[in-house]
């Protein structure tokens, strides 16, 4: 029986993928140089402070030079600046607060499992109005290891007090379905505007895969995965 659902954050509940990508790209554009979506998609899902990709330093690789301590600091705020003005007004993603009240209806508890830092998740979470929907929010800061490690999706779990196989877990990246699927929950993709790119496969297969939330109902999805699993 399913008792609780769990989100992702970043490009499953708001899309901040888009904004992060185009504030890198603006970025590089000021150096002459071109911020490749290849190189973004592998680490999306990770986390900014365990992903073992640095943009900057990577700029700082092809420009042949680097950054002082000034500078790196003065181009971090300036894009973090960027993605904020990119941000505004972005509203909930589609299909995600049909969820929110089916979910409230028929008793399911809700779970947030993000890899972003916690400020990040529920200073977006407050302003969207969506923080108290939410029982249980772990975050990338509070697990040693964030995705495609399996522990925030344990640390909601354990939160929740559910087992895995109670749960399910909606995703939008390979890394994200990675950690839902080692934490041995049910995990439906609902791929982004970038992950739509990015390759669903091998540890990365979803246990299904919807085009947007929308696409299936709550209650349409609880009885696909009945079936799913009776098959």
């Amino acid at each position: 029986m399913i008792t609780a659902l769990i989100f992702d954050f970043d490009g499953l509940i708001l899309e901040t993928e888009v904004p992060e990508f185009l504030a890198w790209q603006e970025l590089y554009e000021r150096y002459g140089q071109r911020f490749e979506l290849e190189a973004w998609l592998p680490y999306i899902g990770i986390g900014p402070t365990s992903s073992p990709f640095d943009p900057l330093r990577e700029l700082e690789r092809r420009l042949g030079r680097s950054f002082s301590l000034e500078e790196r600091e003065s181009l971090r705020l300036a894009r973090r600046e960027r993605c904020r003005q990119l941000l505004e007004g972005q509203a909930v993603a589609e299909g995600v607060l049909d969820y929110l009240e089916a979910a409230q209806r028929l008793g399911l508890r809700l779970g947030v499992a993000s890899s972003s830092s916690r400020r990040w998740v529920v200073g977006h979470l407050e302003r969207l109005g969506l923080r108290s929907r939410f029982q249980c929010i772990c975050c990338g800061d509070d697990v040693q290891v964030t995705k495609p490690d399996p522990a925030v999706y344990l640390a909601v779990l354990s939160c929740l007090g559910v087992r895995a196989e109670e749960a399910i877990a909606l995703e939008d990246s390979p890394n994200g379905v990675r950690a839902a699927r080692r934490a041995g929950i049910f995990c439906v993709a609902v791929p982004s505007v970038l992950t739509r790119q990015a390759a669903f496969s091998e540890d990365a297969t979803p246990d299904l895969q919807l085009e947007t939330l929308s696409a299936l109902s709550l209650e349409e999805l609880l009885q696909r995965v009945i079936a799913l699993r009776a098959s």
